[in-house]
């Protein structure tokens, strides 16, 4: 009996969001699943009519998903991971400039043809910045995930209390200041500017993403600075 899945790294700084393991138990196998983040994740076995239903499990939970009767035949799982509660209702709210710059440059905003085009980054921003420099947490939150990938580059995704998620992408590689698990304050430095995994150039990607049931999407956002609110277009063409 074998297993395969989509997601098995188990590193603090993985981009996996969950693993699988078959486990011999009572003359079969399990299919034990654990939940990689400091958050909620919704996830899917594949590959036998047995499997259960999509579920959520809690923040570091692990659970027995599927007990599977060792009968000789080969066994292959395929495990679906997706970030965040498909029950979470996010609301609207005016999420702060998370960048510390004298200067606000945005390259790329909602619906941008060159990279935000797809579900879950349709209401992206790009902020050109030098490398290095200070990110802050445009929302208070609890700190969902850190990475630090040679594919996905550096990353940092925040957990909010309405249950949407904020994704600060592109960073400089080692330097979050933060730890899965941990609270932080809106206006607090989380890490540094980067040019890390799929970019064209320095600068730092922004969006909120939520969880729509087994589909990770992004949402529109309103965001300020001293200045006063930006001005982004409030629904993509």
């Amino acid at each position: 009996m074998t297993g395969t899945t989509t997601q098995t790294q188990t590193s603090a700084s993985s981009d996996a969001f969950a693993s699988l393991q078959l486990q011999a138990r009572a003359g079969g196998r399990s299919a034990v699943v654990s939940n990689l983040l400091a958050g909620p994740l919704q996830v899917r076995l594949q590959g036998d009519s047995r499997a259960p239903p999509a579920t959520v499990l809690n923040a570091g939970e692990q659970r027995n998903l599927l007990w599977l009767a060792d009968d000789g035949q080969p066994l292959r799982l395929v495990l679906d991971a997706f970030p965040g509660d498909p029950a979470a209702r996010p609301q609207d709210h005016l999420y702060l400039v998370p960048v510390q710059s004298a200067s606000i440059q945005v390259s790329q905003a909602f619906a941008g043809h060159y990279s935000h085009t797809d579900a879950q980054n349709l209401y992206a921003v790009d902020f050109p910045l030098r490398e290095g420099t200070p990110v802050l947490a445009a929302r208070a939150g609890r700190i969902m995930q850190v990475v630090d990938s040679r594919d996905q580059g550096s990353l940092v995704r925040i957990l909010h209390s309405d249950g949407s998620m904020a994704l600060y992408a592109h960073l400089q590689a080692a330097s979050a200041q933060v730890r899965p698990g941990q609270n932080v304050e809106a206006g607090q430095t989380i890490a540094l500017s980067g040019n890390t995994g799929h970019s064209s150039g320095p600068h730092l990607h922004f969006v909120v993403q939520t969880n729509t049931g087994l589909a990770l999407r992004s949402i529109p956002f309103r965001m300020a600075s001293e200045r006063g609110e930006l001005k982004f277009p409030r629904q993509a063409p």
